[in-house]
């Protein structure tokens, strides 16, 4: 009998497709930073008018619009562009739908493009290090985190159960965006996103446009360093552990055990490895990612995140999968 393999031949097409995706990325990200679809919002404009309009040279421009083109996000037609429907909705400033975090992936590519020297040498990138580069990078970041966060939070919140729970710590809560969904979960409760000094403006800002500057509020801090308070009957931790040592994890599991009441809930949401840590891949991808960009952070598993909650005191641990890809951990006091 003959096997798969042996029946059809191998290809290298999909080693070189996904050897230059890179390339598909690049483009779409220079059109993003240089302002492209902004510039050409619902015109039909020349390339030599959106050269002028963003502060490019003119040719370079043309060729960059033509691939645009041919990536189906302008279309052209006697020598005039403009964007394509998805482009218009999603990649032009100021609409509803704008996809502002993918400044936050531009960043990336810094970081991703020094890989094989952090895994030679073991450390991350070093991109990010002096505060106008941080001040640079901050906004997009949240702004990233907010866009994933915003639409996905009220299902995840709603996973969980609330009953008794007045008072939420939402740890490196960026947005606010989770700390949102849970005031408007049910009625009677507060929430207070604990983030660092940089962050909490930010947090305050997105408060406001969403009309709940009143009913979320915000203490400066460093999760690492500084205590979380008290009295919380439930503490959400998105998208932070996997920025963090297991040590790291361990310490900061125990100080949320300190700032819950009986009965209190931890809730932790991330990407969670496959026991063998071969998979799933967004996980295994997000792992490099936090390589080259952190020095101790990684994504884990889900024995892993238990035997922290149990080490800080927490039973009737249990995992839930998300809708929308990701995995929490619960544990109780």
């Amino acid at each position: 009998m003959k096997t798969e393999s042996a029946a059809r031949p191998l290809s290298p097409g999909p080693i070189m497709e996904m050897a230059t995706a890179f390339q598909r990325s690049r483009t779409l990200l220079t059109g993003f930073e240089l302002g492209v679809f902004t510039a050409v919002a619902d015109e039909w404009r020349t390339s030599a008018e959106v050269a002028a309009a963003i502060g490019a040279e003119e040719r370079s421009t043309d060729r960059l619009m033509n691939a645009l083109a041919a990536l189906e996000l302008l279309e052209k037609q006697a020598g005039r562009f403009r964007n394509a429907p998805l482009a218009a909705t999603f990649l032009v400033k100021g609409r509803p739908g704008y996809l502002g975090g993918l400044g936050h992936t531009n960043d990336l590519w810094d970081t991703w493009s020094r890989l094989t020297p952090v895994v030679r040498e073991g450390h991350p990138a070093g991109i990010g290090e002096t505060s106008e580069r941080r001040d640079e990078w901050l906004r997009p970041f949240i702004a990233a985190m907010h866009a994933r966060a915003k639409p996905s939070a009220p299902a995840v919140v709603s996973m969980l159960d609330l009953d008794g729970v007045s008072r939420v710590l939402d740890v490196g809560g960026g947005s606010g965006a989770y700390a949102m969904a849970f005031v408007r979960a049910r009625r009677g409760i507060a929430a207070v996103v604990f983030d660092l000094p940089q962050v909490v403006p930010l947090t305050r800002m997105y408060a406001a446009q969403e009309g709940m500057a009143a009913e979320v509020g915000t203490v400066a801090g460093n999760y690492l360093e500084d205590p979380l308070g008290e009295g919380f009957d439930l503490v959400f931790m998105s998208a932070v552990i996997h920025s963090n040592s297991p040590d790291a994890n361990r310490r900061l599991f125990r100080k949320a055990a300190r700032a819950l009441g009986p009965r209190g809930q931890l809730v932790v949401q991330d990407f969670l490895m496959d026991e063998d840590r071969s998979g799933p891949v967004w996980p295994a991808l997000f792992a490099l990612n936090m390589l080259v960009g952190t020095p101790e952070g990684d994504t884990y598993t889900e024995s892993e995140v238990r035997t922290w909650m149990a080490e800080a005191g927490f039973g009737a641990i249990r995992r839930l999968d998300t809708p929308v890809g990701t995995n929490l951990v619960v544990g109780r006091l």
